[in-house]
């Protein structure tokens, strides 16, 4: 992550908006968070921290607490941070919880947090992530960084007085911060999967073996053994039940049958029966039915007819409607010739109206050529406006520049009166800067040696628990000791009464040989087992190892109080007289100058915008003397524009009637002349249209007239000549006349009914007459079937048939409960056997990757010491430099007691007492150059290994004045070097030697109003 732009509005003590353009640093800088004591360095890390989580990088402040209390009502408290994540970059706007000013009406409203997160993209255009919701966009920037707030500020910011977190993390913490950073999840879920897969097995094997019992249960036998008892027994049984159930049912099927083909003979005689009834009422039928195929043979014919009747009915209608028409067109024939002389009587008078129509035409014409000389008249006085408009408006503007000029020079004269007062002023003043920050550094000074002395008491304070708690353990290690001892002792005697219990007169002694036992051994107290004298032993050593713990622990805080003792010294040295002194009475002198440097500030600040106002009137002096210029040029351009229009319009009123010299009165003319011509030409040509129309009608109604008569004669003969073919066709067909064939006519539905009648009726004495004679020969030399006898045969026979069906299902149903019994269980054990060999590698592999063997070291955190190594490796690079050759950060490869995770501590080589010692026992300064070498040497690993996170950039806020010149000359160079390989490296430090080391830096003024921010590059 690389910082691109920072803007923080009402934030801190930021009383107004400040931005931050990290860009102009240069490329992977090396820059300084410079200014005095709470000026606001701190708060930078916290905006940036702020706009990323939500929170600031102490975690002592939440948002709601960082508004400026000198800020404006107005200003909402805001942060936007704009930042780069490899090839992507990203803005997040931030504002807390806040009280504001209502918009209307007194009084305050609560604004709630809220936060909008952008994805820039390279051709500026931007993409809404998250468009209000706080924890969305933290959610989305810790799925983006890879980092939680807890991470970041332990990778990438180390914070005022917290940078031995890190250091100082145990085996669980450490484990979280480098599995987000190494991305080393995936040999997470590998354990967690294996494990799954391993309870999942135990699981299913479990389950089988519950399904095996339940398998026997349902079968209602104890073991595979019964199981095979009760099949045996049951298979002759199973034969003969089998055998008697098939020989009932092949008599059930016998009778059956023997029932079927008795019912199938009685129907046929009973059907044969049926026959002869049916065959007797279609005889007398016979007589009605030859009347009914006459009286449908002549409908017949009287439809074959019907069409040529139609015909001569639409020839008779077709002879009436000619009439009518003949009728209706002489009529018209008279009217038309009547309108046609009409017509011509208003054609005479079309000479007239055309002469009328010459005469307005030319009066239109001479109007409209007045018209583009009116319409240049009007743009002539248009422009004549303009030009006296833009006459007076450069009239006013030269005499408003000529006053703005006149109280330029005078607000000038007045400035540059007051330039020699304040310079002379500020003068006085400017030794008391250097005051304030001998006294700012003597306040630090101070402050540090009342620290030192209480780092000494509370480590006094500790050496003194430490001296106890030992006293206490060296008693506990020697009642151990001797329970112990005593035990064994114990042990040792009761061999010897356990041996004589074993001797017999006359046999030899197992240890003399003897065969007389005058005195044999006894004890009067219970023996010790030999669990007991482990126990005891057991305690003894963990006594032991707590009592060695407890003495190098107090041999490290006698060794942490001598340097932490001359440490103070050494500081105390440094302060000289004003040790004597309180912290109170120093920080009155330095509010004392302040004051007086505020004044010092005024007067600065007052110079400054004096000089900078000078140099503006001088600007504005110029600008105005141009413009005024300019001004006279307008008026006198414009004057003589305007006289000149003047000319052209009074020439142009000349030319023009007086009655036509406005343009809406020659426009009602000219549209008035428009309108008479229209109606004029309107009625001539209505008149021609008229005498037009006339003559065609006429001409019309002629020919009308002529084709009606002759369609009434063709109607005529059509109509006589379909009556004669029509009566033709009567007499053919046998009927009289035409009344007679349409008494003979009937409907379609009636001769289609009529016509199934008589089919009906010849296919049913068909096929009744064919069945007598099928059944005549198939019932010849048979007899009436007994059907009550079948019917008692087929019942005893269904019978028998249950009773062996019955007798054989309970066989069956038992026989193929034990079979499927055998079947289940010989699968159960298949599936269990496969189960077993299944956990015997997913089980192991789970044990192992999981931490349950061995070290009992899991396979995500086997991979992240192998990562520590490497980032200890490069630590310890920077550290032995830094530390001019003295230390060195290891890995802790004992496994911690208890269950506690381990694996991930650190201890620290001193190569000048050749041992190893947690990293505890570092002092302040030594604890910041080891914090400072974690730090760095974890951002070279993460960024060597692929799908790590990039830590691109470092935020380092003090630590550096606890070291000496030669230690912060060397912290300095790795720092420079850090930067040189690509990194953004940002420290905050009150030390001189830093401000000079570094160029780059961003300075913090202090003011009563707020702070404000200033770049500088060198």
């Amino acid at each position: 992550m690389k910082p691109i732009r920072l803007s923080m509005t009402a934030f801190g003590p930021f009383a107004e908006q400040e931005t931050l353009d990290f860009t102009q640093l240069g490329h992977n800088p090396l820059f300084l968070i410079n200014g005095p004591t709470g000026s606001g360095k701190t708060t930078i890390l916290d905006a940036i921290c702020f706009a990323l989580y939500g929170k600031t990088t102490g975690d002592e402040r939440e948002g709601s607490q960082m508004r400026c209390d000198m800020a404006a009502e107005k200003l909402l408290t805001e942060v936007t941070f704009e930042f780069q994540l490899g090839e992507l970059s990203y803005r997040i706007r931030r504002v807390p919880e806040q009280d504001r000013k209502k918009a209307r009406g007194d009084g305050y409203t609560r604004q709630k947090p809220e936060a909008q997160l952008y994805s820039l993209a390279a051709d500026g255009t931007e993409h809404l992530l998250v468009p209000s919701k706080v924890s969305e966009a933290t959610a989305e920037i810790e799925t983006r960084t890879g980092l939680s707030v807890d991470q970041f500020r332990q990778v990438m910011v180390l914070p005022q007085g917290k940078f031995r977190q890190l250091l100082m993390a145990d085996s669980k913490e450490r484990e979280k911060i480098f599995s987000q950073l190494f991305q080393t999840h995936v040999y997470r879920r590998i354990e967690e999967s294996l494990k799954q897969q391993a309870a999942g097995i135990r699981a299913q094997v479990s389950e089988q073996r519950n399904r095996r019992d339940g398998i026997l249960l349902n079968a209602e036998v104890e073991n595979d053994a019964q199981l095979s008892l009760e099949i045996d027994r049951l298979t002759p049984d199973f034969t003969a039940a089998s055998a008697a159930k098939e020989q009932a049912q092949a008599l059930f099927v016998e009778a059956t049958e023997a029932l079927q083909v008795g019912r199938r003979l009685s129907e046929d005689f009973n059907q044969f029966a049926e026959l002869k009834k049916l065959a007797e009422q279609l005889r007398a039928r016979a007589e009605g039915m030859g009347k009914q195929e006459q009286r449908w043979q002549r409908a017949e014919k009287a439809q074959r007819l019907q069409p040529l009747r139609d015909t001569q009915q639409s020839r008779q209608r077709e002879q009436q409607e000619a009439q009518q028409t003949q009728q209706r067109s002489s009529i018209a024939l008279d009217k038309s010739q009547q309108r046609l002389s009409e017509a011509q009587a208003e054609q005479s008078r079309l000479p007239e109206l055309k002469a009328q129509l010459d005469q307005q035409q030319q009066h239109q014409q001479q109007l409209r050529s007045l018209l583009p000389q009116l319409q240049g008249l009007s743009g002539l006085q248009a422009q004549q406006t303009l030009a006296s408009n833009r006459l007076i408006q450069a009239e006013t503007e030269g005499q408003q520049l000529k006053q703005q000029l006149e109280q330029l020079q005078r607000d000038k004269q007045q400035g540059e009166a007051q330039l020699p007062v304040l310079r002379t002023q500020l003068e006085r003043q400017l030794p008391l800067q250097q005051s304030i920050t001998e006294q700012q550094a003597r306040i630090e000074l101070f402050q540090q040696w009342q620290q030192a002395k209480e780092t000494v008491a509370s480590t006094e304070e500790k050496l003194s628990l430490e001296k106890a708690s030992g006293v206490g353990l060296n008693q506990r290690y020697e009642e151990a000791q001797q329970h112990s001892k005593g035990l064994q002792l114990a042990w040792h005697q009761g061999q010897a009464a356990i041996l004589s219990a074993q001797l017999k007169l006359g046999q030899p002694c197992a240890v003399c040989g003897s065969t007389d036992h005058p005195m044999p051994a006894s004890s009067d107290t219970p023996l010790p087992s030999e669990s007991d004298l482990s126990a005891a032993q057991q305690c003894e050593h963990e006594a032991l190892a707590s009592l060695q713990a407890a003495r190098e622990s107090f041999a490290a805080l006698q060794q942490a109080l001598k340097e932490q003792q001359s440490n103070g010294q050494q500081l105390l040295e440094r302060l000289g007289d004003a040790a004597s002194q309180t912290l109170e009475a120093l920080q009155q002198v330095l509010r004392t100058w302040q004051s007086e440097w505020q004044a010092l500030e005024s007067l600065q600040l007052r110079l400054s915008e004096l000089t900078a106002q000078q140099q503006q009137w001088d600007t504005q002096d110029v600008s105005l003397q141009g413009k005024l210029t300019v001004t006279r040029e307008r008026y006198q351009s414009a004057k003589s524009e305007a006289d000149g229009l003047q000319g052209q319009i009074d020439n142009a009123l000349y030319n023009i009637p007086a009655d036509y010299r406005e343009l809406k009165v020659l426009e009602r003319a000219l549209n008035k002349a428009e309108a008479a011509i229209k109606n004029q030409q309107q009625s001539i040509d209505v008149i021609a249209q008229r005498h037009t129309l006339a003559a065609q009608e006429q001409s019309a109604a002629e020919a009308a007239l002529q084709a009606a008569d002759q369609t009434c004669v063709e109607a005529a003969r059509h109509a006589q000549e379909t009556h004669q073919a029509l009566q033709v066709e009567l007499q053919s067909a046998g009927f009289a006349d035409e009344n007679a064939m349409q008494s003979a006519w009937l409907a379609d539905f009636e001769r289609a009914e009529l016509k199934q009648a008589i089919d009906g009726y010849h296919q049913q004495c068909q096929q009744s007459q064919g069945k007598i004679e099928q059944l005549s020969t198939q019932l010849s030399g048979q007899r009436p079937p007994d059907i009550e006898a079948l019917e008692a045969a087929l019942n005893v026979g269904r019978e028998q048939q249950q009773q062996q069906d019955a007798a054989y299902q309970i066989v069956h149903t038992r026989m193929t409960v034990l079979n499927n019994t055998q079947t289940q269980l010989q699968e159960a054990d298949a599936q269990t056997s496969a189960l077993d060999e299944q956990y015997a590698v997913v089980g192991t592999l789970s044990d192992v990757a999981n931490g349950q063997t061995g070290n009992k070291v899991s396979l995500q955190r086997f991979v992240l010491s192998v990562l520590l190594d490497d980032v200890l490796i490069e630590a310890s690079q920077r550290l032995y430099v830094m530390s001019k050759g003295r230390y060195q950060l290891l890995r802790k490869g004992d496994r911690s007691k208890g269950n506690r995770a381990s694996g991930l501590e650190l201890e620290v080589e001193d190569a000048y007492t050749s041992k190893v010692r947690p990293v505890a026992t570092l002092s302040g300064g030594e604890s910041f150059m080891a914090a400072l070498s974690m730090a760095l040497g974890l951002s070279d690993v993460v960024q060597a290994y692929a799908g790590g996170i990039k830590l691109d950039t470092l935020f380092i806020d003090e630590g550096f004045g606890s070291l000496d010149q030669e230690s912060l000359d060397l912290a300095v160079r790795t720092l420079v070097d850090l930067q040189s390989s690509g990194r953004m490296v940002g420290v905050i430090s009150h030390v001189a030697e830093m401000r000079e080391q570094i160029g780059a830096r961003i300075d913090i003024q202090k003011t009563s109003s707020g702070s404000r921010c200033a770049l500088v590059v060198p």
